[in-house]
């Protein structure tokens, strides 16, 4: 993703640019799928942890981002796709391969609404699926479901 993309992106979030940020923005950005803060600390060796945290941080306070937990108590990111508000309808359903622990997001499949009572305020919604994902299947069955 172009730098002047992610700039534009950040402004209509609100958020100021920094070089830290944009970097931030583009490993979500080009990731395959969800990222922990382990893997973006991997992966932006130039950064170090505590400023990958501070823009995450910063990130899901603006509604850049979403973050789930996997089932294991880690926390994994993702970019919002929504340009302004964040829009509850963007949450959809995450998938856990017990077998290589990636996360996957399962984009077409979203969540239903979920009724709760009055006076509680809803701000995010979180599924986590856990079993094994095709490439595991593919390996551990040789081609066949289990």
């Amino acid at each position: 993703m172009e730098s002047k993309e992610i700039i534009t992106k950040l402004n209509l979030k609100g958020i100021r640019h920094t070089p830290n940020r944009i970097l931030v923005y583009r490993a979500l950005a080009d990731s395959d799928g969800p990222m922990s803060l382990n893997d973006l600390e991997n992966s932006l060796l130039t950064l170090d942890k505590s400023s990958i945290f501070r823009v995450l941080t910063l990130f899901r306070e603006h509604g850049v981002l979403h973050d789930f937990e996997d089932g294991r108590g880690v926390l994994h990111y993702e970019l919002c796709m929504c340009d302004g508000e964040c829009d509850l309808a963007d949450n959809h359903l995450h998938f856990y391969c017990e077998n290589c622990q990636k996360s996957f997001c399962l984009n077409d499949v979203h969540l239903p609404d979920v009724p709760v009572p009055e006076g509680y305020s809803v701000h995010s919604i979180s599924f986590v699926v856990k079993g094994c994902c095709p490439q595991c299947q593919q390996v551990k069955f040789g081609g066949n479901k289990g």
